[in-house]
């Protein structure tokens, strides 16, 4: 019996004019992600997406992880194919459905005839294919208001589908369509959270990590590499540029006051990224500070950190509480990897009593106590690109 995905779309279908761009990018996405697994048909048609594997050995629950990750999805189901003939529907829903229905008690089934010259209306064949399940599964009864399970029969250009339920996909828009920005990574649990709501709005990530070796390790860096292993899941294809940030950070700390050292070091932080997602076609910045969680995401520091650069900065997590944000990093299964004891680099050198209330211009005052545009310069001569997928 051969089965396929059929995806519904969220938003995509309310987007006017601009639908066509949207469902192609969405289509490319899928074959792109799919591609690893095996081969596959992937077409539109009446709003709906199927995704046809062409080789027999497929594993489709693979396939199912695929696809729930897919931005630009609202909800999916596994389904079966048969021809557009009534005693083959009810045929091979029993066989398909059998597995579900060992543990469940009550159903109820629904169709939706969008092929308008098949010989039977959507109550007909609702009762007949109900009618040849309750024959088959004698452990089971109908409940049409709130049943465990609801069977999905769909007579369609190309066949009939039939299907048990939908999976809620991972929403948003599919990456790519709301253009590209270039996220501030670190090791925490915060900005690969905010990596993952960006992508989800459709936007394609470069990143940027800073590190500072010898105070910070190897493994502080190839834990970062393996966070974004799991947001690629969602968003795709990631280019990491990861900087050395020793010796600005050491310079800070040499020729200026204690006490302004993160707020400087952020400064520097958002002029490289700048720089970085100018390079690669980025239109923004995106950051995991949340308002208030540390001293300098007081409104007054992100005031000054946003002053050292021009391009719009995306704080998807500003107004969520640190539980909210280690929920998003479960869902996305991140959580693990970044409570790892690897420090980085924003870690390095902190100040026992940091500026909470910075006014810029002390603070450029005493960032002018260093050669910035050397100090980059040379930063990011020792650049390093790794790909990530």
């Amino acid at each position: 019996m051969k089965e396929i995905i059929l995806i519904k779309l969220g938003e995509i279908v309310l987007k006017g004019l601009n639908r066509r761009n949207f469902e192609d990018t969405l289509v490319r996405s899928l074959k792109r992600r799919l591609a690893k697994i095996g081969n596959f048909q992937v077409k539109i048609s009446q709003s709906t997406i199927s995704v046809t594997p062409m080789d027999e050995d497929i594993d489709m629950d693979e396939v199912s992880d695929c696809v729930s990750k897919v931005f630009g999805i609202a909800a999916f189901a596994r389904a079966c194919v048969t021809e557009k003939d009534l005693d083959k529907i009810k045929e091979a829903a029993g066989e398909y459905l059998a597995e579900t229905f060992e543990d469940e008690k009550t159903f109820k089934v629904e169709a939706k005839r969008s092929d308008k010259k098949f010989p039977y209306k959507s109550p007909e064949i609702c009762e007949e294919v109900g009618g040849y399940l309750l024959e088959k599964f004698p452990n089971i009864s109908v409940d049409v208001h709130n049943p465990d399970v609801t069977v999905t029969v769909e007579i369609r250009d190309f066949g009939a589908y039939i299907r048990a339920g939908l999976i809620r996909g991972a929403g948003g828009i599919p990456v790519g369509t709301g253009g590209k920005a270039c996220v501030l990574i670190s090791g925490g649990i915060d900005s690969p959270v905010a990596s993952y709501m960006m992508a989800k709005r459709g936007l394609e990530l470069t990143a940027v990590h800073f590190a500072s070796p010898p105070y910070t390790s190897e493994r502080a860096e190839e834990k970062v590499v393996e966070l974004l292993r799991r947001v690629a899941k969602y968003s795709g294809r990631i280019k990491m540029f990861t900087v050395p940030f020793t010796e600005i950070q050491e310079q800070i700390r040499e020729k200026c006051k204690e006490d302004y050292f993160t707020i400087i070091m952020r400064r520097f932080m958002m002029d490289i990224a700048e720089k970085v997602a100018l390079k690669n076609d980025c239109h923004a910045l995106i950051t995991g500070e949340s308002l208030g969680q540390v001293a300098s995401q007081t409104l007054m520091a992100i005031g000054c950190t946003d002053s050292a650069c021009n391009m719009p900065v995306f704080r998807p997590l500003i107004g969520m509480d640190k539980e909210e944000i280690i929920s998003i990093s479960r869902k996305i299964d991140t959580f693990d990897i970044s409570i790892q004891p690897y420090e980085d680099c924003c870690t390095v050198f902190t100040p026992k009593h940091p500026k909470t209330k910075p006014v810029l211009e002390e603070v450029i005052k005493e960032q002018n106590k260093l050669d910035c545009e050397s100090l980059a310069e040379r930063a990011a001569e020792g650049v390093k690109l790794t790909i990530i997928e």
